[in-house]
């Protein structure tokens, strides 16, 4: 469509198919939701001039017009990106402790050179994925007695593990993956008794998102019909369904360790009170 149209000329069934199309490309893009994609295509095929077909896609890209260079898409990580991470100076914090309780560290905070846990009867969760280092290396020190502590890691990161357990373990799944260039190097130390340290490696909820997204975009632009986009809004549907059973399985997961922190606390307890009996008895004998 022209600048120069006549508004009151009759649109034809290409010109509405036209301005379909590039509804269907705003929505791909995610410049429409599916309500506004909706509302429009159905403006579509009921107009009957130019006049009442420009307004529809007035404020969406066309043909020949090239709007500006805006990067909304997370690209992989590379070394630039990584130095980024590489902060220097001193952590957020240089230690934590569990005693018969839990610790935890996530979100953005800075991994120092040397940080040390203590897990006696608790546990405790490390995620490095959205954390900054301090050095290219660092080093985690857990010490993990009847406990156990848990270490995220994102994609691209090696970890070494120099951990020496006894009745217990240290998770080495992870070690031996090669990192990317410019990544940190996680080395994981100290002693497990009767304990664990685990390493897990996942990408961040958001990026698992962003995933999820690009492949709900990507059904989206091979299809061609409205029904296809139809089909691509379920499959959305069911990605928050996805997300929603994610949620309550942590959630679930989160009540467990509960449970059985309290258990392991009573069962402590009454220990301690057959002990003191026994002690009792035997200075009555």
């Amino acid at each position: 469509m022209t600048d120069d149209a006549v508004p009151e000329l009759r649109a034809s069934d290409a010109d509405r198919e036209r301005v379909a199309e590039v509804l269907r490309d705003a929505v791909a893009e995610g410049r429409l939701d599916m309500e506004e994609f909706e509302e429009r295509l159905e403006a579509t095929y009921k107009a009957r001039t130019y006049g009442e077909l420009t307004p529809i896609t007035r404020d969406l890209p066309v043909a020949g017009v090239t709007p500006p260079p805006v990067n909304m898409v997370k690209e992989p990580v590379d070394s630039g990106s990584w130095a980024g991470r590489i902060v220097g100076g001193e952590g957020s914090s240089t230690g934590a402790v569990a005693i018969l309780s839990g610790f935890q560290r996530k979100g953005r905070w800075t991994v120092p050179k040397r940080f040390t846990c203590f897990s006696f009867f608790g546990g405790g969760d490390l995620d490095l994925r959205e954390a900054n280092f301090a050095d290219r290396e660092v080093e985690i020190n857990c010490i993990a007695i009847m406990g156990g502590v848990q270490v995220i890691v994102p994609p691209g990161v090696e970890v070494v593990v120099r951990g020496i357990g006894i009745m217990g373990a240290f998770d080495q799944s992870q070690e031996g993956v090669r990192g990317d260039p410019g990544a940190p190097r996680v080395i994981l130390t100290g002693f497990a008794f009767w304990g664990g340290v685990g390493v897990e490696r996942k990408v961040t909820r958001a990026e698992r998102q962003r995933l999820k997204e690009e492949r709900r975009q990507e059904k989206l632009e091979r299809g061609s019909s409205a029904k296809q986009l139809y089909g691509s809004h379920h499959d959305a549907l069911s990605g928050l369904h996805d997300a929603h059973r994610e949620a309550m399985d942590e959630h679930r997961e989160a009540i467990r360790r509960r449970h059985e922190e309290r258990r392991e606390r009573h069962e402590e307890r009454r220990e301690r009170q057959r002990e003191r009996r026994d002690r009792r008895h035997r200075d009555w004998d």
